[in-house]
């Protein structure tokens, strides 16, 4: 049997029992689509979040053990909300002549998290399937990634998330702190909470991956004499390069000596061997794959005093290619020229071992060559499409 009140209220006998008991068990409910509930109270919103965090179905004496003696009032009053604004249905049983809440049904659970700032557990477990079928290249990482199925899936999901940034990082070369990493990661500097951090060391040798937790260091080498307020630093004493801090660069008030071009290494092999090689005429810079904010400036100061124009020299890839723009731009804005170097199909060509193309790689190369490059990279990014193949800087200088 079922009837409806006054306010829409349905109630649905599910089991009268004998008559000379006066016992039984019904339910009610809202038939209508839930209510919005913007202006909920802030009491009454915090008590919803714990009793929603216990899932779809919750019994009436938990409901008032979460609501505290003090919250009692609260817990009525809620409990009466979520039956009218359809949020809710209510089993209840009739004792001692009352009928008295035995459970609690949440009609739409999944939706009512998501109003809550809950994460939906049914979506965040298709997340996590979807998120596991896509493997590491880097067995480190897919270790990593493995060690996470016996976490909490909000937990797992996040840090996965972090794993798939730190692919990014080092697919894309970059090269920089953790706060830069965060950055890239989250957009925010400080996003990456210490626990995230701990678990990320304990995991992976982060400098492998170019996450430095303390200053980055510029590794150059040239024959120049830097001037800074605590005094001289000579750029050419090592024989092969010596490292300075971007602060101590930026420090720096003025420069002795004279080199004929800057020239810039982004595989660390070539760059110290360009070093040993050019580092008695020429300025060479270790070029840290997508050069960080703090490499730019700190160049930027050098370029103040030894306006010089640029030889790049990175990867015979497409990713290589973005690089080298992207360092070539610090020159541009500076008013001052630059060029490849070593970035052309016939070093390419002559690589004994080259490697064929992803398809990351061509969907960069399209974007590539629908700008505007400089006509050694543009023949270069054809070649490398045509021929369905890439190439290291390593095998080149």
């Amino acid at each position: 049997m079922t009837e409806t009140d006054s306010h829409g209220i349905v109630t649905e006998t599910l089991d009268v029992g004998a008559k000379s008991t006066l016992r039984g068990k019904r339910r009610r409910f809202f038939p209508g689509q839930p209510a919005p509930f913007d202006g909920l109270p802030a009491a009454w919103r915090d008590l919803l979040t714990r009793w929603v965090r216990r899932g779809e179905r919750c019994r009436g004496e938990t409901l008032f053990k979460d609501a505290g003696p003090k919250g009692v009032e609260n817990a009525h009053a809620l409990l009466d909300w979520l039956l009218r604004s359809g949020w809710a249905s209510q089993i209840e049983s009739r004792e001692h002549g009352r009928w008295q809440l035995k459970w609690l049904v949440f009609s739409d659970l999944g939706r009512l998290r998501g109003r809550l700032g809950l994460a939906d557990s049914e979506a965040l477990a298709r997340d996590w399937q979807a998120a596991k079928q896509s493997e590491f290249a880097d067995p480190l990482l897919q270790q990593a990634a493995n060690e996470l199925d016996s976490r909490p899936l909000a937990l797992a999901l996040a840090r996965h998330a972090l794993l798939t940034a730190v692919a990014a990082w080092r697919e894309e070369m970059r090269y920089g702190t953790r706060r830069d990493f965060a950055l890239f990661a989250r957009g925010d500097t400080k996003a990456i909470t210490a626990n995230e951090w701990d678990w990320l060391t304990t995991s992976l040798p982060l400098p492998d991956y170019g996450i430095e937790r303390h200053a980055p260091l510029l590794l150059l080498r040239a024959p120049l004499i830097l001037e800074t307020p605590e005094g001289r630093i000579s750029l050419g004493a090592a024989p092969d390069f010596i490292a300075l801090s971007a602060e101590t660069v930026v420090a720096v008030t003025a420069l002795e000596g004279r080199i004929g071009v800057w020239r810039l290494v982004e595989n660390r092999t070539s760059f110290e061997r360009a070093a040993r090689e050019y580092g008695l005429r020429d300025g060479v810079i270790w070029l840290p794959g997508f050069a960080p904010t703090w490499w730019k400036k700190a160049m930027l100061n050098l370029l103040n005093f030894q306006p010089e124009p640029a030889l790049i020299a990175c990867d015979p890839d497409p990713a290589g290619i973005e690089i080298a723009l992207d360092a070539g731009s610090v020159w541009q804005n500076a008013g001052l020229s630059w060029q490849p170097w070593n970035m052309n199909t016939s070093f390419l060509s002559a690589l004994s071992r080259r490697k064929p193309l992803t398809e990351r790689d061509r969907q960069r190369l399209a974007v590539l060559r629908s700008g505007n490059l400089p006509d050694d990279l543009a023949v270069l990014a054809a070649w490398m499409e045509t021929h369905g193949e890439k190439g290291e800087q390593e095998g080149l200088l």
